[in-house]
C-alpha cells in the first residue's frame, strides 16, 4: 500500500532512527495508539526492535515536548504485541507514540519523593497537552486521522490486562481515531492510563483555548499611589515621591538661574572694560 502525505513530523529528530534496520510495512495510518515509556528518558527500545513511530520527551525548562521519530508515519512500528492466529496490531494502519513518563500512581509517588522530574499522564501540564494536541492536529490535517476517541481511557493499574476497555478483535479491526495501548487486543499493558484524551483532542480541534491569563491582583489600599507619588520603574515595585522630585528640580533650576545671572553680569563687565580700553574709541 502506497504511503501518502508527509512522512516526517516537522521538527522531529531522527537521532534514533530504526526505519533502515526494520523497514516495516507501508500503510495508510488512521489510528494513533498512545503509550507511556514508564521512564524519564528516551528508551533504547532494544535497538529498535520494540520501538514506536515517535517518542515525545519532555523538556521541563523550555516547557515543551521534544519529538523523536523512529519510523515513517505510514510505516508499521513495533511497540505492540502481535500474537499468531488473531488480529494484526502493529501493521493494522496504526501510528504509535510513546510519551516519556509514567501512568502508574505508585511510580509517580516514588519519583516525586526522589525529586525526579517527570510527566504523570493523569496530571499533564498544559504545555504537554498543547504539544500532544499539535501532533494530533497534524496527523488529522496531513493523514486524515480522525480527531475522535471512541474508547474510555482507564486509570492504571485497573487498565492492565483483560480490562473492560480492551477491544475485541472486531472492534479493533473497525476502529479509527485515538486510543491507548490499554485498548489494543492481544496486549495486556495498561498504559497510558488516565491520559486526558478529551482535552488533547479539544485543543487539536481548537474548541478550547489555552489557559487564560490570571486577572491582575488589585493593589491593596495602602499600596495605592497618592497624588504625590509617581509609580516609576513599572514591574519592579519602586515608587518615587513626585512632590519631592519636583522640589528638587525647582532647586536645581534656581541654582542654574543664579549661575546664568552671574555669568551674564561677568560678560557685561568684560564687554564694558573692553569698550573703555578701545584705542579707537
Amino acid at each position: 500500500m502506497a504511503k501518502s502525505g508527509p512522512q516526517r513530523y516537522p521538527g522531529a529528530s531522527t537521532t534514533y532512527w530504526y526505519g533502515s534496520k526494520y523497514p516495516g510495512s507501508a500503510m495508510e495510518s488512521n489510528v494513533v495508539v498512545w503509550h507511556t515509556t514508564e521512564g524519564t528518558s528516551v528508551p533504547t527500545y532494544d535497538g529498535g526492535s520494540s520501538a514506536p513511530n515517535f517518542t515525545a520527551l519532555p523538556d521541563f525548562n523550555a516547557k515543551r515536548l521534544v519529538w523523536y521519530q523512529h519510523f515513517d508515519f505510514d510505516v508499521s512500528s513495533r511497540a505492540l504485541v502481535n500474537r499468531s492466529g488473531g488480529v494484526q496490531t502493529n501493521t493494522l494502519n496504526v501510528v504509535q507514540v510513546e510519551i516519556v513518563g509514567t501512568c502508574d500512581p505508585a511510580t509517580h509517588t516514588k519519583w516525586q519523593k526522589a525529586g525526579r522530574q517527570h510527566l504523570y499522564t493523569p496530571e499533564l501540564p498544559d504545555w504537554a497537552i498543547r504539544d500532544l494536541a499539535a501532533f494530533a492536529k497534524w496527523a488529522h490535517e496531513q493523514h486524515g486521522v480522525p480527531l475522535t476517541s471512541g474508547v474510555t481511557f482507564k486509570a492504571y493499574p485497573s487498565s492492565y490486562g483483560a480490562s473492560s476497555v480492551r477491544m475485541s478483535h472486531s472492534q479493533w479491526n473497525n476502529y479509527r481515531g485515538h486510543c491507548g495501548h490499554q485498548h489494543v487486543p492481544e496486549n495486556d499493558h495498561g498504559d497510558p492510563g488516565l491520559l486526558p484524551m478529551a482535552a488533547i483532542l479539544a485543543r487539536a480541534k481548537g474548541t478550547t483555548p489555552g489557559p487564560s491569563k490570571p486577572a491582575p491582583t488589585p493593589p491593596k489600599e495602602n499600596d495605592m499611589p497618592t497624588p504625590y507619588q509617581l509609580w516609576a520603574y513599572k514591574g519592579r515595585g519602586e515608587k518615587r515621591d513626585a512632590y519631592a522630585y519636583l522640589r528638587s528640580t525647582e532647586a536645581k533650576v534656581t541654582e542654574l538661574t543664579e549661575q546664568v545671572a552671574k555669568l551674564t553680569a561677568t560678560v557685561a563687565q568684560l564687554v564694558e572694560q573692553g569698550t573703555d580700553t578701545d584705542p579707537q574709541g
